[in-house]
């Protein structure tokens, strides 16, 4: 009777077993959430570490995630209570003392972060006891809390680290999320499991496998065949490569992604810091036609720098309108002919699977004003090592992904024109500067709003990048999953509490 009782529970825990499988599309770099750059690693990274404080549901609340909760003491005065008994994975207990050393690796000029300009009007961090935590701005900031959203890492582990950005840590990395990494097998496989010390609670999913897939339609035939658990998919997949059988087994939600594709100009080049010849190929570039084309539909004409939705967002500015005659007589007015034609390269990654056939649009679209285009297309790695860090490109057709508050400093501002920034193209704007200042210099809602507006008719009418498209996002998950739901912050709301049956 013991031992059959005893199989039965063993074979209850066995099927109680569960895994979800993820895909990535190139091998995370760096795992270490104050570092971790590109997709597949801030991707990771987020399952392991946790924020002081994050967005609830709605998206319009502030709430606490490793903080128990927060006040503003004055305008430029918080102090954060973090929640007892929260452990790291090697069962360290956390402490204001990781808070303030995450603050400090932030600041200290041998870490190559982007996040380090968020932090610059706060003028301290004071570890008050293990559990709370005082920060101390020069200034009312805009962002002072949503700076706070970014992962903690522990001091015991990292305190004695010489070179955090070549340390072991970023691919064995201890963090005090709910889940914990077993295996990194590069080109092949990432495993997670299941933290059972999470401070909110064990995720009821076991296990998290992350398959490394750089061929985009390895990753979908996977999907289909039902080896991939959730996954994106691009408009065509949706509109005309599933069938029936695919549907009854997944389930799809469609939602505007908040994330916009661009052109952006070097504009460390002569040639482009002209802008009769940043108008003139706006003006040849026809957005409706990119998102027929490449999004059958499923997307929206971007304006400008901020989402449609979002109170900065300017919609007095409308996308300009395909104008040949004028685009060629602008290139004329700044120098070129059909026989001196302006030439110059547009580099893109296949890691999204989109944009090499976008360039080839764009080449195909700026060819009828008479501007040659040549296009590389580059494995995601190389390209952000050989071409967009070191800045060596003549344009770059990439996208970016934006918060519900984003902070045009990282992007705009003269200041991020720096190695490790993310002001890519090297724009330079003293007006806009001044209107980003202002800003964020600001407490009150409705005068942050009204600046961003400025901000990006400024931004839209310099045209340090074109604008382009705001895709949808089409996302699939199995319907073995229960408990996914769509929200303003995505699908992964309460991933802790999903099941698989």
């Amino acid at each position: 009777m013991r031992l059959k009782l005893l199989f039965l529970l063993l074979q209850s825990l066995w099927l109680a077993a569960s895994t979800l499988h993820l895909s990535a599309s190139s091998n995370p770099a760096r795992l270490n959430p104050l570092i971790a750059t590109d997709s597949a690693s801030s991707s990771i990274a987020g399952f392991i570490f946790n924020s002081l404080v994050k967005y609830d549901e709605s998206g319009q609340k502030i709430i606490g995630d490793l903080a128990e909760s927060y006040r503003f003491i004055t305008p430029t005065l918080i102090e954060f209570k973090l929640r007892r008994g929260v452990t790291w994975h090697d069962g360290k207990p956390l402490t204001a003392k990781d808070v303030l050393f995450t603050y400090d690796l932030i600041k200290s000029p041998k870490t190559i972060t982007p996040y380090a300009s968020d932090f610059r009007v706060v003028k301290s961090v004071i570890a008050v006891d293990d559990t709370t935590l005082r920060v101390a701005y020069e200034k009312p900031y805009f962002k002072a809390l949503e700076i706070w959203m970014m992962g903690i890492v522990p001091a015991h582990i990292l305190k004695k680290e010489k070179d955090i950005m070549g340390s072991d840590f970023n691919t064995h990395p201890i963090g005090t999320g709910p889940y914990i990494l077993k295996k990194l097998e590069f080109s092949k496989q990432i495993v997670l499991e299941a933290n059972p010390n999470y401070f909110e609670h064990r995720p009821k999913i076991d296990k998290i496998v992350f398959h490394v897939i750089n061929d985009p339609m390895s990753r979908f035939l996977m999907l289909k065949s039902g080896e991939i658990d959730i996954d994106s998919l691009e408009p065509m997949q949706a509109e005309r490569q599933l069938g029936g059988d695919f549907h009854q087994k997944f389930d799809t939600i469609e939602m505007a992604s908040h994330s916009y594709t661009y052109l952006g100009f070097n504009l460390r080049l002569k040639k482009f810091q002209d802008p009769r010849v940043r108008e003139a190929l706006s003006l040849a570039i026809d957005r409706e036609e990119l998102i027929g084309i490449l999004f059958l539909g499923h997307g929206r004409v971007c304006t400008g720098p901020f989402l449609p939705g979002s109170k900065g967002f300017n919609a007095n500015i409308k996308a300009p309108l395909p104008n040949l005659v004028k685009a060629k007589a602008l290139l004329r007015a700044a120098g070129y002919t059909e026989q001196h034609p302006l030439a110059f390269e547009i580099a893109t990654s296949n890691s999204n699977a989109l944009r090499p056939y976008a360039a080839e649009i764009l080449q195909r679209q700026l060819a009828r004003i008479g501007v040659k285009v040549t296009l590389k297309v580059m494995e995601w790695q190389a390209f952000l090592n050989t071409v967009v860090f070191p800045r060596k490109f003549d344009t770059v057709l990439l996208g970016w992904s934006l918060s519900l508050t984003p902070d045009p400093y990282m992007l705009w501002h003269s200041e991020s024109d720096v190695p490790g920034g993310f002001n890519l193209v090297g724009y330079h704007s003293p007006i806009t500067d001044r209107l980003i200042e202002r800003m964020e210099s600001s407490s009150d809602p409705e005068t942050i709003a009204s600046l961003q507006r400025e901000i990006f008719a400024k931004i839209a009418k310099d045209n340090p990048y074109l604008f382009l498209v705001i895709p949808n996002d089409i996302s699939v998950h199995n319907r073995s999953i229960k408990g996914v739901k769509a929200t303003i912050n995505g699908i992964w709301e309460d991933y802790i509490d999903w099941e698989k049956r």
